[in-house]
């Protein structure tokens, strides 16, 4: 691979591979100008099956995957500065199709959501982060009304406190988002309760913390909401409601996210293809903006710099905006880049 200039930084993409209907083959390197924001691709720099979520170690040249199939796994690879993956190690899930993966802020643990499984695992990582044997594994347990979505628990987001508080396990099967406190040493987790519910058949999915530590945004799959939190010593508070988009059809959120700044909420919606901008300085979210991306099936999507990247995972593309620091919203810039399956885009 060529060399990475300063200017340069490399990022990967994870998606979908034959083994779950996808096209992709793989962890995907890309190249990003930092200036332009303009990507590069370098081609798949790690064979494996459907690496449908990646996350980087704080502290180490380690990224992690987790392997979506119905005997789920989670990989560690080493970094080289060029974008290359070397293997260091990988390990079952403990349940099916795991989906996200985080890593705790101290980097001594990574923690998975096994959405098929409706389970949380703990790995311990060792000096160079590989992972060890499974620490825990705590299994959800219920349903909501949904029958085709929701007949049992699929937890579908790790959320680790970025100040070392517990972690939130966002699950969609069974309308809830559960708290656990886990042993720095042993990597234990013992629930706290209560767990937060959500309405019956909102199927939460992933939710945002602001950086300041005391808000949060779960968007619902199933009813196309955004839930706003307060985060208090005694959990997650919902202080408002509302739409995750403004347009008609089947929506379908994904990925929610806080903006640069803090100021600004993005939520990407299936379906409809946007990604809606809300403003966050009122009691409620309130919308500002909802931007076409160009595909039917926005995924994922992560800042870098000014810069917003989109993975559409049906349309076989990741699309690039630029976002007004201002106003917050993201304006499209060039031609899409081909990129197949894509499900995760880890700047």
């Amino acid at each position: 691979m060529g060399a990475v200039t300063g200017q340069d930084e490399i990022v990967h993409i994870g998606g979908y591979t034959a083994e779950t209907g996808g096209r992709g083959e793989g962890v995907v390197a890309a190249r990003r100008d930092r200036a332009t924001g303009g990507l590069t691709p370098l081609g798949v720099v790690a064979v494996t099956p459907s690496p449908s979520f990646l996350a980087r170690h704080p502290a180490l040249p380690v990224l992690y995957a987790c392997n979506e199939l119905p005997d789920g796994r989670v990989g560690a690879f080493r970094v080289a500065p060029d974008g290359d993956l070397t293997p260091l190690g990988e390990r079952p899930s403990g349940g099916a199709e795991p989906c996200h993966v985080a890593v705790a802020p101290d980097g001594r643990h990574l923690f998975v959501a096994n959405y098929g499984g409706g389970s949380v695992a703990v790995f311990g990582l060792d000096a160079e982060g590989v992972p060890g044997e499974r620490a825990d594994l705590v299994r959800h347990e219920g349903h909501g009304p949904d029958t085709d979505r929701q007949e049992h628990a699929h937890c579908h987001m790790v959320s680790p406190d970025p100040a070392g508080g517990a972690l939130l396990a966002v699950d969609l099967g069974t309308d809830s988002v559960y708290r656990y406190d886990v042993d720095a040493g042993s990597g234990r987790l013992t629930p706290r309760e209560p767990r937060v519910s959500t309405p019956p058949g909102t199927g939460p999915r992933h939710l945002a913390r602001h950086p300041d530590g005391r808000r949060a945004w779960l968007v619902g799959e199933l009813d196309a909401t955004v839930t706003a939190y307060d985060l208090t010593p005694d959990g997650p508070r919902e202080r408002a409601r509302v739409d995750a988009s403004g347009r008609a059809g089947h929506v379908q959120p994904s990925e929610v996210s806080v903006g640069p700044g803090g100021r600004f909420l993005y939520v990407g919606n299936r379906g409809v293809g946007t990604v809606a901008v809300f403003a966050l300085d009122g009691e409620a979210p309130e919308l500002v903006a909802e931007v076409d991306t160009g595909g039917e099936w926005p995924r994922h999507f992560a800042f870098a710099g000014e810069h917003l990247y989109v993975a559409d995972e049906r349309a076989d593309m990741i699309r690039i905006f630029r976002v007004d620091p201002v106003s917050g919203v993201p304006e499209v810039m060039g031609e899409p880049v081909p990129v197949a399956s894509p499900t995760c885009f880890l700047p």
